[in-house]
This record gives structure tokens, C-alpha cells and sequence, in this order.
């Protein structure tokens, strides 16, 4: 059998000097097997309210103590410290999203001295994978979300991608934007298999949805061989129609065609079928406004944030069919 030894380290790297002389840094954390194998990175809180991901890691880190079979395991838990204490999306002094910055540019903006930092510490490592761990709308289903295709050249990273996503337990949507700045995206441009987890709502540490997190991130490593497999495998509860790792695209369609205020007819994880209610939208005194129904068979992923919705406003965000 193999040796368990892990060496587990800590460390930072140097954001920026304050104007009180104090140091900003971004915090890093390791475990190394002594024996050799694949090399994952975790990364969480590119957006500073979406702080799920740095518990997560916090627990993937403590349990791999004495399970870490081979290989090694560094993370960023807290890409955004600037962002995480001020509860904002962006770096706060200069408004930028830091996952619209990479690959960085050591010479350029803040946010982008940020992305480069990061972006060369990972790179240096040539990793198997990454994991990008986010939150999406507070009434959201946990999934694994891909990125668009990035063409040809990047195939093997790409469909490495997707074999990893099909392991979390999670449903697997492929995104249907082109975002050229993300983390993730600039990751398999360089032929590194990247993965995004969505892991429900933001600002606060929902404990169920740091359950389904370290469930997922530890199948990926049982499924790299790195750990041995949970004795029950956790997944999320997904209706049977889009089980078994199934690849849906992302939708936000359709959208409010009135103002008014929404009453939701469904909720995150339901299968909807064509034509089928999901909303309704009434006006201040209760009066009904409109119905609103599924284009097509879809799984809802999650819900708007706002109860106030506007002509042109997503309602929800579904799983669908690629076509």
C-alpha cells in the first residue's frame, strides 16, 4: 500500500503595500504526497461575495491529511481578499472583476497584476486541473459548468474538461457565453483542463452547499486516483431525465416580457417540460400580469435574486438540451 505523508504548507504572495504601510497578500496552501502523481489546483473567491469556495477548501485541506494517496493539491481559497472583506464582487478600489483580468499583465491595472499573479503561480506547476469554485444566485442547484468550446487546438484539454465535470455527481452545463478573460477559459487556452463549480448562493457559507462541494471535488480526486473513494459517493439529487453526467447548455430564456413582481411555480432542480408554467408575474394589488412558460424541456438550475422584474429580465436560469 502506499505511503499516506503529506506535507501540508501555507504561504502568500504580495498584492500590494497599503497606505499605512500594511501588506495586502493572497494566502496559499499546499499538500504533497510523497509519492508523485497528478497536480490540482483549487481556486475560490474571485469574487469577493462569493465565499463558499474559500470553506470548501478549508475542508478538502483538513481531510486530506491522511488520504492524500499521490500527487499534490495547492489552492488559492481567497483570490479576492480586497473584494471579501468589503463583500463586493469586484477588487474595490478599482472596481474591476477580477475573473474579466487574466491572464494578468504584471505592468498593467490592479486587477490584472492580481490575474497575473495568480495566473503564473498556477501555470508554473503545469497542473492535470483546476477547479474555480463560485456562487451563483442564492436560490441555486449546485453544478459543474464548462466553459464554450475554445476550438480544435485546445481538444485534449477541453475534453479532459468535460470527463472531470461528469465525475463531481453534479449537473454539467456547458456554457453558452464566450468570455475570453476568465480564469478558466484562459487555463484551457494554455492546455489546461479547467472546471467551474456553482455552488448556490453567495455572501454567506450555506454548510449543505459546502457538502456538495467537498462531495464533488473529492470524486475528481478519487476519479485522478489521488484519494481513495468515499464509501458513499455524494452527488446532488437531480431528476432522472438529466442524471449520469449529461451535458446541457446554459439559458436564461425566457425572459419577463412585463413589470411586476414575480411568484415563483417552480424551484431549482425541477424538470420543466415545454409550455409548462414556472412564473407569474402580478402587479402591486395582486393583479395577474402575464404566465410565464418553459420554451422547451429544461432543468432549473436556479432562480432571480430580485422579486421586482423589468421587460427583458431573466426569471430563471435552466439547463437545456444542446441543439
Amino acid at each position: 500500500m502506499k505511503s499516506v505523508h503529506v506535507k501540508i504548507s501555507y504561504s502568500f504572495l504580495k498584492i500590494l503595500g497599503g497606505s499605512d504601510l500594511s501588506l495586502r497578500r493572497l494566502p496559499m496552501m499546499s499538500a504533497v504526497s510523497v509519492n508523485p502523481g497528478p497536480i490540482v489546483w483549487l481556486t475560490a473567491c474571485v469574487h469577493g461575495d462569493e465565499v463558499c469556495g474559500i470553506v470548501i477548501i478549508q475542508e478538502v485541506f483538513k481531510k486530506i491529511r491522511q488520504r492524500l494517496l499521490c500527487g499534490s493539491i495547492h489552492a488559492f481559497p481567497l483570490m479576492n481578499p480586497i473584494g471579501f472583506e468589503s463583500a463586493s464582487r469586484n477588487i474595490t478600489m478599482s472596481r474591476e472583476d477580477l475573473n474579466r483580468s487574466f491572464p494578468g499583465d504584471p505592468t498593467g491595472s490592479l486587477g490584472k497584476r492580481i490575474a497575473h499573479l495568480i495566473f503564473s503561480q498556477i501555470m508554473a506547476t503545469r497542473p492535470s486541473l483546476v477547479l474555480d469554485l463560485h456562487n451563483d444566485w442564492a436560490k441555486s442547484i449546485p453544478y459543474a459548468l464548462i466553459d464554450r468550446n475554445p476550438g480544435s487546438d485546445y481538444k485534449n484539454a477541453y475534453e479532459k474538461t468535460i470527463e472531470f465535470a461528469k465525475q463531481t455527481g453534479f449537473a454539467c452545463i456547458i456554457d453558452r457565453d464566450e468570455l475570453s478573460s476568465t480564469l478558466s477559459c484562459n487555463l484551457l487556452l494554455n492546455d489546461v483542463p479547467a472546471l467551474t463549480l456553482e455552488l448556490g448562493e453567495p455572501k454567506v457559507v450555506n454548510e449543505i452547499n459546502v457538502k456538495h462541494g467537498l462531495g464533488a471535488i473529492w470524486n475528481v480526486l478519487a476519479h485522478l486516483g489521488m484519494t481513495a473513494p468515499l464509501q458513499e459517493r455524494i452527488s446532488f439529487p437531480l431528476p432522472p431525465t438529466y442524471g449520469s453526467g449529461q451535458l446541457l447548455g446554459y439559458a436564461e430564456r425566457p425572459v419577463s416580457s412585463r413589470s411586476g413582481i414575480i411568484r415563483f411555480m417552480a424551484k431549482p432542480g425541477d424538470a420543466l417540460i415545454k409550455g409548462q408554467a414556472f412564473a407569474r408575474i402580478v402587479n402591486a394589488f395582486g393583479k395577474h400580469l402575464d404566465t410565464v412558460r418553459a420554451v422547451e424541456d429544461a432543468l432549473v438550475l436556479g432562480y432571480s435574486d430580485s422579486s421586482a422584474v423589468f421587460p427583458g429580465m431573466p426569471i430563471m436560469a435552466f439547463g437545456v438540451q444542446l441543439g
